[in-house]
């Protein structure tokens, strides 16, 4: 076993010395870790695997899981630990089946209206502990933690560490959660260990390639255990499918996209998108931020051109509603471009990061194109995390934290941005004013 470990670590001794990636010279990059498996700790009857999303302006969703099924779909909370004077039992519940595996009861409950960045104590279900967790602001500052390819091994739980170091509104999460890949006790050992987080801050959630768990023939259409898990505000959004979505809150527009839907001209997805975009009134809301799986620019040699048809077919519709910045997963580094627009630096385009770098189990994706392109500004194939903090109208800061540091507030990786909702320096482009007015009047 010794020899085994230490060929191991030559291997990835020889990786870490590759020239491909702009890496500080001093830093050594991390080998996977093991796969982390939780375990049930609660009764029967208690609620487990609690997580919150936001629906709407001013309401909240609390999904949880229970063993037993004839428990009650309530939440009862309130503004102080142990007093709950409200209660909600809006919603809806469901189990699913995937082969042998049959889930347990779970409760989707939406409840509000609810006070802007305020703290409630909340309970599931009539019983089981307590939880909390504080509502975003609804003006600005507001600050999004941002991380993709979770999984669940040792370096996931040093991401959360990181995370849950220093307050944040709301985490969005580019796809790839659970990496359970058909094996389903794996999302509910997931559920597990995001819920000291996912409880105390509301979640928004995309799917990736490890949510789609198809089988030929029994399930064609995949997404089963997502759907059913990770329920987001879809229907809110105008959205048929709670595999795309958006919602606003705090001045900033958040577009969920799918990659693994279609997405052509003609599909529902895309004018879905036509119509959300034409409904943003940047006066109100300033900030457009995009979240797709598979990033639609990437100098890795992992999943290379992967999202170029997608990128194809709606790229032109960001670039003429004027998105601020585009974040996408997939592939297991940390990339920061410029502004682009067709692959060609573009002062009114918008900037893209690739976040893939949560800590899943397949390790990091650690060769790079060499040399890197001129519209690549910062890569680094290391596990960690991102923070976007909108400061106003105008202004917000982006840093990416690498989870080795000590010091959890160290940036590795940052950037000013300046908002086009506030700038005249690209003003919306012609055709997008003439697509904006005609969806309009159809609406």
């Amino acid at each position: 076993m010794a020899k085994k470990n230490s060929s191991l670590l030559l291997f990835f001794l020889l990786l870490n010395s590759l020239p491909n990636s702009d890496a500080l010279p001093e830093y050594s990059r991390p080998p996977p870790c093991p796969a982390i498996f939780i375990g049930p700790t609660r009764s029967e009857s208690e609620p487990e695997q609690v997580h919150i999303s936001l629906v709407g302006k001013d309401h909240m969703r609390v999904t949880w899981i229970t063993s037993h099924k004839h428990e009650k779909s309530i939440v009862e909370y309130g503004t102080s630990p142990g007093n709950y004077d409200k209660s909600s039992m809006t919603g809806e519940r469901m189990s699913y089946r995937y082969f042998f595996y049959n889930s347990g009861e779970i409760h989707h409950i939406t409840f509000g209206p609810l006070g802007p960045n305020t703290t409630y104590y909340y309970r599931c279900g009539g019983n089981g502990p307590e939880f909390s967790f504080k509502t975003p602001p609804s003006t600005f500052p507001i600050e999004f933690a941002i991380v993709g390819d979770l999984g669940q091994t040792e370096w996931t739980a040093s991401t959360l560490e990181h995370i849950g170091a220093k307050d944040y509104d709301v985490l969005l999460l580019p796809g790839d959660l659970s990496y359970a890949d058909t094996q389903q006790p794996l999302w509910d050992s997931f559920g597990r260990l995001v819920e000291p987080y996912a409880s105390k801050r509301p979640w928004m959630v995309t799917h990736g390639n490890h949510e789609i768990e198809t089988f030929p023939i029994i399930y064609r259409h995949g997404f089963k255990a997502y759907n059913s898990r990770w329920l987001m505000p879809y229907q809110e959004s105008g959205s048929t499918s709670n595999l795309y979505y958006s919602f606003d809150v705090a001045g900033c527009h958040v577009i969920m996209l799918g990659s693994y839907v279609d997405f052509d001209a003609q599909s529902d997805q895309y004018m879905w998108l036509q119509a959300d975009l034409a409904k943003v009134d940047r006066v109100v809301t300033p900030w457009i931020f995009v979240l797709v799986h598979v990033p639609w620019y990437n100098s890795n040699l992992a999943h290379k051109v992967e999202g170029e048809s997608m990128r194809k077919s709606m790229e032109e519709l960001l670039y003429n509603a004027q998105v601020d910045v585009v974040f996408a997963g997939h592939v297991h580094a940390y990339e920061r471009f410029t502004r682009v627009y067709d692959n060609k630096a573009d002062p009114c385009g918008p900037i893209y990061m690739t976040i893939g770098d949560g800590g899943n189990r397949e390790g990091l994706a650690m060769i790079f194109e060499n040399p890197s392109p001129s519209i690549s500004m910062f890569r680094e194939a290391s596990f960690g995390h991102g923070r976007l903090k909108v400061h106003n109208e105008t202004h917000a800061h982006w840093s990416w934290h690498r989870n080795n540091e000590a010091n959890s507030t160290f940036m590795a990786d940052e950037l000013w941005l300046k908002s086009f909702g506030s700038s005249k320096s690209c003003l919306p482009h012609e055709k997008f004013q003439e697509m904006n007015t005609h969806i309009k009047d159809e609406l």
